[in-house]
């Protein structure tokens, strides 16, 4: 399939125009380097490096290039999460409180629900932003310790659950949570729970050593009159570490996009029950402009007309993002080591440009004309007295239509073939019939008599 993939024309000239567009946009942005993959399913189809990880050293980076992620840890504290609820640790529902006895903040709005797991997932609790400590400024992070004396003192900036809000804070109470339930560090669960199972080798949880031979230098922003870019200092998130501390490629984070696209109960690699899986792809909080929404950990928003699921890091010297369709089981990956390093910017002409290209290239062959030859006997108008239906091929598929409706092709429903005469119906109308079966039923001529959709019938007509 990969091979098949990158064969394709317009996928490899759609690759061929975005290398050539990051290359010019990186020597236009003095950028020091990017890694960046793509994912198709159970694969990662393509990936690339530019520039260097290290500028002075003229390091090359590579997909095994490794990257502060930042707060694309929260996508793995997240997940942590769901495994102890699917095992019956906690609930989502549950007060922090109840795992986090010493949890207290002062809360100056009035009639406020408590504060709960899925409150510090879904960035709905109303938590400050941080900590009660300005190291976004110095560098210099606290201790879980530091975090919990100083947390009474600080307060609340919104009513719990009257908007999202995202908070470093709250994900770091929900990696104190993984801590608290299963009596082990955050760092080693996460490790032994999720990262070994994946086979995800080159990532770390624990603050990466700055020496390491695959970590990519981070560089501070372009400034004015500067002529070049100066390393950044090197962080350890100590206590924050469950919100912004870990390290990976672009090779180990394609196995956790990968992971997203699968389905069935947890084992082995599949960390994550596929329902889990879809429980945190799913809207938890929309926006009140509908524009996007909070998932649980994940970032839920429209790009080219997809449904993308995902989230971004910064850390200093680093911008990294991480983005999928789940209804396409495609996913990008984009590593970059600049304060300036603008991902986004990658992952929006990927989408545009490569994705659709990839899309199409792996969509299954359309049906053979003898296959909508024998659909010839269902074509046809039906009535019911609930109203009047249309069955017919339409781009070699077998579908439904209601024509008296002002735009047929809005509600029409596919209908998918699954045994003789019967076939199971796919709309984007989820109101009432996605997934249930549609019976042509016939008599001894092969002659439809009636149509059968559930416990409901409607009729042939020669005319309406």
């Amino acid at each position: 399939m990969t091979k098949d993939l990158l064969a394709n024309k317009e996928v490899a000239a759609n690759l061929d125009l975005f290398v050539a567009w990051v290359e010019a946009q990186m020597a236009q942005r003095d950028q020091p380097g990017i890694s960046v993959g793509i994912v198709y399913d159970q694969t990662l189809i393509w990936s690339r490096g530019f520039g260097y990880a290290n500028v002075a050293q003229k390091t090359p980076t590579t997909s095994e290039t490794i990257y502060r992620i930042a707060s694309i840890t929260k996508l793995f504290t997240s997940t942590a999460l769901m495994q102890l609820r699917d095992d019956g640790l906690l609930q989502l529902d549950d007060p922090v409180k109840k795992h986090l006895p010493w949890f207290a903040i002062r809360n100056p709005h009035a009639d406020t629900p408590v504060i709960t797991i899925r409150h510090l997932l879904t960035h709905a609790g109303g938590l400050p932003r941080e900590a009660a400590y300005p190291y976004w400024s110095t560098n210099e992070f606290p201790s879980m310790e530091e975090v919990q004396q100083a947390l009474p003192d600080q307060e609340l900036a919104l009513p719990t659950g009257s908007d999202w809000k995202y908070s470093n804070l709250g994900l770091t109470l929900a990696g104190e949570i993984v801590a608290a339930v299963t009596g082990m560090p955050y760092n080693d669960y996460v490790m032994q729970n999720i990262l070994q199972p994946l086979g995800m080798e080159n990532t770390f949880v624990e603050t990466i050593p700055p020496d390491h031979p695959l970590l990519a230098t981070g560089y501070n922003r372009r400034l004015p009159n500067v002529v070049q870019r100066e390393p950044g200092l090197h962080t350890d998130c100590r206590g924050i570490g469950p919100a912004a501390n870990m390290a990976s490629n672009v090779e180990d984070l394609a196995k956790f996009v990968m992971l997203q696209f699968r389905a069935g109960p947890r084992q082995g690699q599949q960390v994550l029950a596929g329902t889990s899986l879809r429980e945190m792809q799913r809207v938890q909080w929309l926006n009140d402009d509908w524009s996007a929404g909070r998932g649980i950990g994940f970032y839920i928003w429209r790009l080219h007309g997809r449904n993308l699921v995902g989230h971004g890091g910064a850390l200093l010297g680093y911008r990294t993002d991480l983005q999928f369709a789940p209804a396409d089981k495609v996913g990008v990956v984009v590593l970059t080591n600049a304060d300036d390093g603008m991902p986004l910017l990658y992952t929006d002409k990927l989408f545009q440009w490569v994705v659709p290209a990839v899309i199409k290239a792996a969509a299954p062959k359309a049906k053979s004309h003898k296959v909508a030859e024998e659909w010839q006997a269902y074509v046809g108008r039906y009535r019911s007295t609930w109203g009047d239906t249309q069955v017919m091929i339409y781009q070699d598929e077998l579908v439904m239509i209601y024509p008296s409706e002002p735009d047929p092709l809005a509600g029409m429903t596919k209908l998918k073939p699954v045994s003789a005469h019967t076939f199971r119906i796919e709309t984007k109308e989820r109101f009432g019939s996605q997934g249930e079966l549609v019976v042509f039923e016939t008599d001894a001529t092969g002659k439809v008599t009636r149509l059968r959709l559930a416990n409901t019938y409607t009729y042939p007509v020669e005319r309406w």
